[in-house]
């Protein structure tokens, strides 16, 4: 997707996105920070976008590739917009009737009357073939 006459790339993103640079036969570089490196525009170059947190809007957070031509001057640019929707499996860990988002015993189960952390039922049978 590099126009004609690209040899290198930076990126600029907003704080709540992460963004890794992966380069064919290297390892990841690893977090990009939100401006100022350039990488030369090789095939098999990857980039890797990820939210750090929920958005509070819509398209809050943004990802910029600019291109370069030899010798350092700007060709072009690609952004893209980004919303982070939170997921979370919010559960009954305590067994008080109350669901709770962030209970502390969310992450473990211990038996009985006293126990903590959810129940989960699975339907495993083939209800069809």
């Amino acid at each position: 997707a590099a126009p004609a006459g690209a040899v290198s790339f930076g990126v600029k993103h907003t704080e709540g996105v992460n963004v890794e640079v992966v380069c064919q036969g290297q390892a990841e570089v690893g977090s990009v920070p939100s401006t100022g490196t350039r990488w030369p525009l090789d095939k098999g170059t990857v980039l890797r976008f990820s939210m750090s947190r929920a958005s509070t809007e819509v398209n809050d957070n943004k990802v910029t590739v600019s291109f370069y031509a030899e010798g350092g001057q700007p060709i072009n640019q690609a952004g893209v917009f980004l919303t982070g929707i939170g997921i979370s499996l919010d559960v009954d860990a305590d067994r008080d009737g109350v669901v709770e988002k962030n209970n502390p015993n969310k992450a473990s189960w211990t038996w009985g009357p006293e126990g903590h952390g959810a129940i989960l039922l699975v339907s495993c049978d083939k209800e069809s073939p």
